[in-house]
């Protein structure tokens, strides 16, 4: 019966490590940037645009450039995210996958 009760009790602190690892994700911002610094895009932790830069010389390129370097730079700041989410559940599950889990990013 130890045996179950340890396997019990490293899912309960794995639990709590992942709770906290989902709060400290929320945190997260990053910054995608495209178009040699004349788009920036700032993600939050759950993907969400918070905020969208654009450099006033940009503002002077036809629009279907302007989408294009948005695009680019939101793309740029997904890949960040998902690079730093994974760092952050990995120190929660030191380094232990959980199959088949997936975040929503």
């Amino acid at each position: 019966m130890t045996d179950f009760s340890k396997i019990l009790n490293k899912a309960k602190e794995l639990e709590a490590k992942m709770k906290e690892s989902q709060e400290n994700i929320k945190k997260i911002q990053v910054e995608g940037i495209s178009g040699s610094n004349s788009v920036k895009v700032t993600l939050d932790g759950e993907g969400e645009i918070i905020k969208i830069e654009l450099s006033d010389d940009l503002l002077k390129e036809e629009k279907s450039i302007i989408e294009d370097l948005i695009i680019a730079a939101h793309n740029n700041a997904k890949t960040q995210l998902k690079s730093k989410t994974s760092e952050e559940i990995s120190k929660a599950t030191g380094g232990f996958g959980i199959p088949g889990f997936k975040w929503p990013l």
